[in-house]
């Protein structure tokens, strides 16, 4: 019963509480040689310290953990949720590259373990994650669409939520915002909460009131790093939109000392990019490219198209503050071609889905 506790506590949002279970569990795994439990806790163990905010800890922990999952020692049904876990705590750890390591580890798994059902549903919505930062859009629609399916068949299994939202991140990136709203609120219905996504969408859809409300709220609620970090950079965006300066200022502040204490390279670039569009509202403009300047640059060392175009399309608006047309039209251009090959300006919503924090921006963006 330990692990079962151990996760409960996880989702919960208990991750202390789950620590100190997993390491209960991991004492009796060593104690009866139970290579199962063992591993199974320090998976826990890795996982709520990354929660807590350690991944400098959790993360060895879990490449220890799968050593016995990769060289053959454990049952299929702990391989199964090992290898799920790994890839779920990088990408809470804002790892990329090992998210896509594992990722493709996962799917080999599976292809192996045709009956693992819930593992190849929950594979799918990981490899559509990792395809959507790689600007693959199309095939992690296709991969989405595949693990919803998946996971509604039998019915009941809760994964079939994080399937759901995953679509509606994409249904609205690409400017479909009915599909969107509607996976977002069947996600709800199945327990996934569907923020930030759904104020993200408000947004897009000109009810700035709406997604300042829910965001406010959610900002209140969550205080663990992982959910709050997301949070945040939608923050930034919401609040600036609404007019409340202060607010995304605190916003960016906070998500620049996450960065600073992770050190992980997507944290670094989604904070200098909030800082980047702070400064460009409050009217420093060279503020505004010292920041989005290393943002471009880590993001295209991430191979994160869609976020490097955002960066670069505010750059121009600092550029053309600056009085450097030239520049601003180099980087509207670079940032309109990316969201041109992503296919957003083939929707009627496409002209308002951009980035936006002002109402001028380049004409190419």
């Amino acid at each position: 019963m330990i692990i079962p506790l151990s996760l409960a506590n996880l989702e919960r949002g208990n991750p202390s509480e789950a620590h100190r279970l997993s390491q209960e569990a991991i004492a009796v795994g060593k104690r009866f040689g139970e290579i199962d439990l063992l591993t199974l806790g320090r998976l826990v163990q890795g996982r709520a310290l990354v929660e807590m905010g350690h991944p400098d800890e959790g993360l060895p922990l879990l490449d220890e953990a799968m050593v016995a999952v990769t060289t053959g020692e454990v049952s299929p049904i702990v391989a199964g949720r090992a290898y799920c876990a790994m890839v779920l705590v990088c990408q809470k750890a804002f790892d990329l590259r090992r998210a896509h390591e594992w990722t493709a580890a996962l799917s080999a798994w599976c292809d192996r373990q045709p009956d693992m059902v819930p593992f190849r549903g929950q594979c799918l919505v990981h490899r559509s994650e990792v395809m959507q930062w790689h600007g693959e859009w199309l095939d992690a629609m296709a991969e989405a669409e595949r693990a919803r399916d998946r996971l509604s068949d039998p019915p009941g299994q809760p994964a079939i939520g994080m399937a759901l939202y995953q679509l509606g991140e994409l249904y609205r990136l690409r400017g479909d915002y009915v599909d969107a709203e509607a996976a977002y609120r069947e996600a709800s219905r199945h327990g996934h909460e569907p923020q930030p996504g759904l104020a993200n969408l408000r947004m897009r859809q000109g009810r700035p009131e709406a997604a300042e409300a829910s965001i406010r709220r959610v900002l209140d609620e969550h205080g663990d790093f992982v959910t709050r970090t997301k949070v945040l950079s939608s923050a930034v965006e919401i609040m600036l939109a609404a007019g409340d300066t202060t607010t995304a200022s605190a916003a960016a502040d906070e998500l620049n000392r996450i960065a600073a204490e992770v050190d992980a390279p997507f944290l670094v670039a989604t904070a200098m990019r909030a800082t980047g569009a702070v400064c460009l509202e409050r009217g420093d403009a060279r503020g505004a490219l010292d920041a989005l300047r290393p943002a471009c640059v880590e993001w295209a060392k991430l191979a994160a198209p869609y976020e490097h175009a955002r960066s670069r399309a505010l750059a121009a608006l600092a550029y053309r503050a600056l009085g450097d047309v030239e520049a601003a039209e180099l980087e509207a251009d670079a940032a309109r071609r990316t969201f041109e090959h992503l296919g957003l300006f083939r929707t009627r919503h496409s002209s308002t889905h951009c980035f936006r924090l002002r109402r001028d921006l380049p004409p190419a963006v």
